[in-house]
């Protein structure tokens, strides 16, 4: 992986967006990135990265009023860009590549 390769958390995060679809708003992502990472996330924390994926072109996001959304606030709605899928490729690679051949060492 290269100088742009993710970080693990903003890896997390692209992968539950993607994940989520449609349905990728704040309080979706910090509840599936809990529920598959088994971590606790900081709400702050994800919130930070969101606005950080968007600056670097990795995501896009739509605000949908309350109108639209039928909650009683407003929401924001995270999606991916073609940039995104690039990295994710590119660590999933890398990640499968070192895997190889060591589940023998690894099962119990």
């Amino acid at each position: 992986m290269g100088r742009s390769a993710l970080g693990e958390f903003e890896h997390q995060i692209l992968l539950t967006i993607l994940r989520l679809g449609k349905e990728a708003y704040s309080v979706s992502i910090v509840s599936e990135l809990d529920a598959r990472t088994g971590r606790e996330a900081a709400t702050a924390a994800v919130y930070i990265a969101l606005r950080r994926l968007e600056a670097k072109g990795l995501l896009v996001s739509r605000l949908e009023s309350p109108e639209e959304s039928g909650e009683p606030y407003p929401r924001r709605y995270f999606a991916l860009t073609d940039a995104a899928l690039d990295p994710l490729k590119e660590a999933r690679r890398s990640y499968l590549s070192l895997w190889e051949g060591l589940e023998p060492q690894l099962d119990d």
